[in-house]
């Protein structure tokens, strides 16, 4: 996945104005492409109510990486750790709104959404990877919560430095363990139109040990549909499941090509890339295009992984390739050969009886002309 979203150097400040409620005849501001912006992390959702609430203004405030209590400009906290170690870290909450401002801090795991975007899960779902070997230090004025982080409020301008501790497990295995902090606005008790903002960092971990870089199609589905008009060609669809089958994370480059029967009207379909696909995770490609039915198709799907942002990967990344087969009978091409077959046929037949009739017709007058009798058998 491009850091674009993740890693942009520099401060962010994700404005939260309009997000917090909505006015009546105004909407919600969109969500961004990325869940997770640099250095903050940022999601939307909006929960249904009866009345329109006062909105509240100028909600703006980040969560950055720091040293020494101030922020240091980096755009994520990353480390290569070893099973058992601990890493010390500092982050930095500034409530950049004209008032005071509720916050709740906690860390989880990181996953890649269905779009492509990083984000955190659920925080009513409990950690099992990265994310729980995150704890966060003692803040004045915290309230602790159940999820492990707590909750703080913030004067009008004012920040708060955030001890952050990394352990390790002695058995922890090697390769990415994505995990990241946020820091989530508390909605007013008095606001009933709620939507959850959240600005972050996110946590690179990888544990040191054989790194294995990896990705595979799985589970390819081809089906074929064909079209009702014999010189239009059908339908292909194609679906795959681009799986990361190593331990760290990879980009991945689909290419699919296709033909029929021997290689007969070769082609490349197009390509599906992926940003970012975390281990054990897969990513659904999908492709559409037209194809003539050729009785059979036969194409192959070809998943080359790839490095992602600065990441460091030693050895080779090898592609891996998965075949397929679908039957393309077709349908309104025969269907239009067996009207035409019929067609010559009957045609054939009536003329054949035209001609039996006229040549009894000829037959009969060369008779009468002789003064026969007409045989009549």
């Amino acid at each position: 996945m491009s850091y674009r979203h993740i890693t942009a150097v520099g401060v962010l400040v994700v404005a939260a104005t309009a997000l917090f409620a909505q006015s009546a005849g105004g909407a919600a501001q969109p969500e961004p492409q990325s869940r997770i912006s640099p250095p903050a992390l940022a999601q939307s959702s909006t929960l249904p109510a009866d009345t329109d609430p006062a909105p509240t203004a100028g909600v703006t405030w980040s969560l950055q990486p720091a040293t020494g209590g101030l922020p240091d400009g980096r755009v994520s906290l990353r480390h290569r750790v070893d099973p058992g170690q601990r890493i010390d870290e500092s982050i930095v909450l500034t409530n950049f709104s004209a008032q005071p401002e509720a916050f709740a801090v906690y860390a989880s795991d990181g996953t890649v959404t269905g779009d492509g975007s990083f984000d955190l899960i659920p925080s009513v779902e409990e950690s099992t990877g990265g994310g729980a070997w995150v704890s966060l230090g003692a803040v004045a004025g915290a309230t602790p919560r159940d999820d492990g982080g707590f909750a703080v409020t913030l004067d009008a301008g004012a920040s708060v430095a955030i001890p952050v501790g990394v352990d390790v497990p002695s058995d922890a295995s090697p390769g990415d363990h994505p995990a990241g902090i946020v820091a989530e606005l508390l909605p007013d008790a008095a606001t009933e139109v709620q939507i959850a903002s959240r600005v972050g960092v996110r946590v690179h971990l990888r544990v040191s040990g054989d790194v294995v870089a990896a990705a595979r199609p799985e589970a390819v589905r081809a089906s074929y549909q064909p079209s009702w008009n014999p010189f239009a060609p059908g339908t292909l669809t194609l679906t795959y499941d681009v799986t990361n089958a190593g331990n760290v994370r990879v980009g991945a480059d689909s290419k699919v090509h296709v033909a029929g029967p021997f290689g007969l009207l070769g082609v490349d379909l197009a390509t599906d890339a992926r940003r970012e696909i975390l281990p054990g995770q897969s990513a659904v490609a999908e492709f559409e295009v037209p194809a003539w039915p050729l009785l059979l198709l036969e194409g192959t799907t070809r998943v080359q992984p790839s490095v992602v942002g600065d990441d460091e990967i030693e050895g080779s990344l090898d592609a891996a390739s998965a075949s397929f087969i679908v039957w393309t009978i077709p349908w309104a091409q025969l269907a239009l050969i067996a009207a035409a077959v019929l067609l010559f046929l009957g045609v054939r037949r009536a003329r054949a009886r035209s001609e039996s009739r006229m040549q009894a017709r000829i037959d009969e007058a060369v008779a009468s002309a002789r003064g026969e009798v007409p045989r009549t058998d």
